[in-house]
């Protein structure tokens, strides 16, 4: 794992007080079962063009409160937004409720658990 600054955990550790998380083992399952939800990679271009989840959408965290009401009108549209690691995901995610998003949430671990895991990915 990466050396994180402390004030970004901070603002990370605040924006997990209020956005509810899914681990990796959930969201193959839900998937799986063709449950319906926006799945979301808010990483960068670069990481998205290496490898995704299968369904995800890619909105990257510099740009996804802009674009995000062009995308998924429903305010109450299930999201799930994921990163490399499960933090900017979380930012995000407080970032969409804060916007009115009812129904956000970000998956613990990241796209590196889902990796480690050895779960499908796309190219």
């Amino acid at each position: 794992m990466k050396d994180h600054a402390i004030g970004f955990l901070g603002l990370v550790e605040q924006a997990l007080s209020k956005v509810p998380e899914v681990d990796v083992y959930q969201l193959k399952n839900r998937l799986e079962k063709g449950e319906q939800f926006t799945l979301i990679d808010v990483r960068e271009d670069n990481e998205w063009n290496l490898g995704r989840i299968p369904t995800a959408i890619h909105l990257g965290k510099g740009i996804i409160e802009r674009d995000i009401e062009s995308t998924v009108e429903d305010r109450n549209t299930e999201l799930i937004l994921y990163c490399q690691g499960g933090f900017r995901s979380a930012l995000a995610a407080e970032s969409l409720n804060k916007m009115g998003y009812q129904n956000v949430s970000s998956m613990s671990g990241g796209f590196s658990a889902w990796v480690e895991n050895n779960f499908s990915i796309s190219q």
